[in-house]
């Protein structure tokens, strides 16, 4: 089974994509961690990843593909994987589905975690207050730029997946069980027993 989750920063992805990684032994692939290993095992992909992250540019395309391919490829990713932050265009949305074509796999579902940005904004107004301000992201000027990009950006990509009849919208202000018992129902499979 294959996943991509969708949801704008502070929806609960990660939350989630832990969660369902820990039941159905599915391999949770955060671009930006795939994208640091691949730099610190200093394969040739990994070199060519330093030198354009080093010159602050983005890495293209056809690279994150051939990342993303190199990822599920691994033993780890034989039950399935669940994508997080990508793709985030529809051009990557087609070439992830190629590469897959390529690899007889497919994407299984597109979750979308749906949430109120004010109050989202008043989340981290809060966790701010609590924590006196200790995490680096509880910042509600950057919590604003990041929703902006997520609209402008990646929100575009969710009716390519909706044409395919893979998109399922959940509503992510609902308490994590609530979400995680939706996104069960969803996925309609029991997960399998453990040894």
């Amino acid at each position: 089974m294959n996943i991509i989750i969708f949801g704008p920063p502070g929806a609960g992805k990660g939350t989630q994509a832990e969660r369902l990684q820990d039941l159905y032994n599915l391999k949770h692939l955060s671009t930006g961690d795939m994208l640091r290993s691949e730099v610190s095992s200093c394969s040739e992909l990994g070199l060519k990843l330093k030198s354009i992250m080093d010159a602050g540019q983005l890495v293209s395309d056809d690279i994150m593909i051939e990342l993303i391919g190199n990822c599920v490829s691994q033993p780890d990713c034989e039950n399935g994987f669940i994508l997080d932050g990508f793709p985030r265009t529809i051009p990557q949305a087609q070439a992830l589905d190629d590469m897959l074509g390529h690899m007889a796999r497919k994407i299984d579902h597109v979750l979308v975690l749906e949430v109120d940005e004010n109050a989202l904004i008043d989340r981290i107004r809060n966790r701010a207050k609590e924590t006196g301000g200790a995490r680096s992201d509880d910042n509600e000027e950057v919590l604003k730029k990041r929703l902006g990009e997520y609209r402008a950006k990646t929100a575009p990509v969710l009716p390519y997946f909706e044409g395919k009849g893979l998109l399922r919208k959940i509503d992510g202000m609902m308490p994590i069980e609530k979400v995680s018992a939706k996104i069960e129902s969803i996925l309609n499979i029991e997960p399998p027993k453990k040894h």
